[in-house]
């Protein structure tokens, strides 16, 4: 169990591990990190930092459970339900549950987020290749997608 207080510096958090997003070859996902920052048996809930170089996205997904996402670092855009938000610093993002979502660093810079979830969750699914050229159909998402 660390301390009360664990140190801030450069978007790490003392005592706490750098982890990989998400299992190799689980998802598709591009140069991202992940830090669990707080959880507690006595809450329902985990907080989380992901951190994406710039150029990084994360998975395209959408699951039951329903959660926030507050921007630290950087700027970006999120492509939530087939539509497409630049955010940055400070921006709150709600994710309703089954919405596609994903978050892309692609203004230049590294693009850091809290993420703020239910301890047990269902896992992620993954749109089918149906599922994602419908949303590209827009032409804002297509080009968001980088396709």
């Amino acid at each position: 169990m660390t301390g009360p207080v664990r140190r801030f510096s450069n978007y790490r958090w003392e005592n706490t591990d750098l982890l990989a997003y998400k299992e190799e070859g689980s998802a598709p996902f591009k140069a991202i990190t992940r830090q669990t920052l707080f959880r507690h048996p006595e809450l329902k809930g985990e907080l989380r930092y992901f951190e994406m170089a710039a150029g990084g996205y994360s998975t395209l997904e959408r699951h039951q459970h329903v959660h926030a996402v507050l921007i630290l670092r950087g700027k970006g855009q999120c492509m939530l339900g087939g539509e497409v938000f630049d955010i940055g610093e400070n921006d709150l993002v709600t994710i309703e549950p089954m919405t596609w979502h994903q978050f892309r660093a692609n203004a230049g810079e590294p693009m850091g987020f809290l993420c703020m979830v239910n301890v047990d969750r269902d896992k992620p699914q993954l749109p089918t290749e149906g599922e994602r050229d419908e949303l590209a159909e827009d032409p804002k998402v297509k080009a968001f997608f980088g396709l």
